[in-house]
């Protein structure tokens, strides 16, 4: 079988809708870097552009948008519902399409399973939570303001307690989560794809000081592959079935992410690099006012 031409690949969400393998994160980029990158990832073949109300820079993501002269009907957008929003999920979709300068988001997430309360972010609300969320963003699609509706940071419990819900109708079309081969989460993976969600990856590369970037088994493949260790990292990803959103603000690194095409990685170093016994996160729960990860998904 030939390998994919991956920069060109999109995943079918259980919407129907096809949602680029490839995307653009922007999380934790400095203010005026997240215009550029947007503009040079759209010239460079990214259709996917991945942003939230909680990294402040919905914006500089419309600016860059429009600095790329891509049309906005052959971009992928998401976009997230922040923990204090929770109560206001009709504001915060206004909010972020206000900020973006679009119509329409493809896909609009709620950021985490945490209602946190606005007036003292170390509380969650006594009287809702992420279940009533859920219950508000069913509505949104049928306005056309959102293409798909999707959850991130989801543990299979909470997964659980959403389909338990009687109010729950509109399956997620994604969990947007943290994964590489230090936190594979193979349960939750697994979990995801029976029940029909797609899982977007994000942390991918894990992150600047962490055990991956000094990995002896993720160089070894590199250097026989004749591939940089984030390419690798990457394409463990999308052969795992999940879509990936890199993020760099760096144009040339942005365009070296996106040497996709036309390899693949052995069954034997998908195995290895899956295999990898150190563990981290990049992103923990510790700053919120509830514990949203459960070590269920080891």
């Amino acid at each position: 079988m030939a390998a994919k031409n991956w920069t060109k690949e999109t995943f079918t969400l259980n919407t129907g809708s096809k949602i680029p393998a490839i995307g653009l994160g922007t999380w934790q980029s400095q203010p005026n870097e997240v215009r550029n990158a947007v503009k040079v990832a759209l010239q460079a073949g990214y259709r996917h552009i991945d942003t939230a109300f909680a990294y402040g820079n919905e914006a500089e993501v419309g600016e860059g948008i429009k600095d790329s002269g891509v049309p906005r009907e052959d971009i992928w957008i998401t976009t997230k519902l922040d923990n204090p929003w929770h109560k206001r999920v009709e504001e915060g979709i206004n909010s972020s399409l206000k900020s973006l300068g679009v119509d329409y988001v493809d896909l609009y997430l709620m950021h985490w399973p945490s209602s946190t309360d606005p007036s003292d972010l170390k509380k969650h609300y006594p009287d809702w939570d992420f279940k009533d969320t859920w219950a508000e963003m069913q509505k949104l699609p049928a306005s056309g303001r959102v293409k798909n509706i999707g959850v991130s940071n989801f543990a299979i419990k909470n997964l659980e307690k959403l389909f338990a819900d009687e109010r729950t109708k509109t399956t997620p079309a994604v969990n947007q989560i943290e994964l590489h081969p230090n936190n594979p989460s193979p349960k939750l993976v697994d979990y995801c794809k029976e029940k029909g969600i797609h899982v977007t990856a994000y942390s991918c590369l894990g992150s600047t000081n962490s055990p991956l970037q000094s990995d002896k088994t993720l160089h070894k493949i590199a250097e026989a592959k004749g591939k940089s260790p984030s390419l690798v990292l990457l394409m463990w990803g999308l052969q795992r079935g999940t879509s990936v959103i890199p993020k760099s603000v760096t144009a040339s690194r942005i365009q070296s992410n996106f040497e996709l095409d036309g390899w693949e990685l052995t069954d034997d170093e998908m195995k290895q690099l899956s295999s990898l016994p150190d563990r981290f996160k990049v992103c923990g729960d510790s700053w919120l006012p509830v514990k949203v990860f459960f070590g269920d998904d080891e």
